[in-house]
């Protein structure tokens, strides 16, 4: 079977599940985003997309979709080319956040449409309310989040399935698209990720080893969506608790979802 992953930073979700397929034998090819650098597993094309600069008479309401179909239609593009070569998959997976998968129809109408379904924006009791410290509800914050459902109900609409990593992520979309998602578990190297009783990492002036207290607290961004302000008022109780406790923390300095900061 031929199959095309689709995705700007592959092999992002797929680093297990494409080189899986392809020593299974089937033709396994990735299209990504021309500035992405990472190491693939298998043969991969490249699209180019540049980010557009909408005048300031573009909403940010409207400019939500409008880049995401902007990086859809490059993306068609690139498949266009790859078509007229005489490319033609019988599968495409690939992740439907930034709008890449949007009009894939289009170009291989006969191919199947998987699309990884990470998460659905909801106005209210998830993303965008779920903490009124750093984000209080408000009528421009729902819009803003309602207009982030737009590509994303559009590229459920063309899929033939849908695949979410856990039960959680795939409750979160309209129950009309439910029957579409199946569960898949990204998987984990159990073979590469397991305990190591010789381990040990310097810090400073200190190596830690195996059976030494450590708390860690490890996320791309270090932000107030993903709980590290709670992380930091909790960890003066905790050493007090636990005065042995060293304390490692791993993470980027930039905003991913959300303001970047609470006091």
């Amino acid at each position: 079977m031929r199959i095309l992953f689709v995705h700007q930073n592959f092999p992002g979700q797929f680093p297990h599940l494409a080189p899986a397929l392809s020593a299974r034998g089937h033709d396994i090819t990735a299209l990504t985003a021309a500035g992405n650098k990472r190491p693939s597993p298998v043969p991969v094309v490249y699209y180019a997309y540049q980010k557009p600069n909408f005048d300031r008479s573009i909403s940010r309401h409207v400019g939500n979709f409008a880049e995401r179909a902007e990086r859809g239609a490059a993306v068609a593009a690139a498949a266009e080319k790859l078509r007229a070569k005489g490319y033609l998959p019988d599968l495409v997976i690939g992740h439907f956040g930034w709008g890449e998968t949007l009009f894939l129809k289009n170009v291989w109408p006969n191919a199947k449409l998987v699309v990884y379904a990470e998460f659905f924006y909801h106005p209210r009791g998830l993303d965008a309310d779920f903490d009124p410290e750093i984000q209080p509800p408000s009528l421009a914050s729902n819009i803003v989040t309602a207009t982030l459902q737009a590509p994303l109900l559009l590229a459920m609409h063309t899929a033939d399935a849908a695949l979410a990593p856990t039960r959680w992520q795939a409750q979160t979309f309209p129950a009309h698209f439910q029957d579409r998602i199946t569960v898949i578990h990204d998987g984990i190297d159990t073979d590469r990720l397991q305990p190591n009783p010789a381990a040990q990492i310097t810090v400073g002036s200190r190596i830690l080893r195996p059976g030494d207290e450590v708390l860690t607290f490890v996320s791309r961004n270090l932000e107030p969506y993903r709980g590290f302000h709670i992380f930091l008022r909790a960890l003066p109780e905790v050493l007090r608790a636990r005065p042995e406790a060293q304390v490692i923390i791993v993470g980027g300095q930039e905003a991913g979802y959300g303001p970047l900061h609470a006091s």
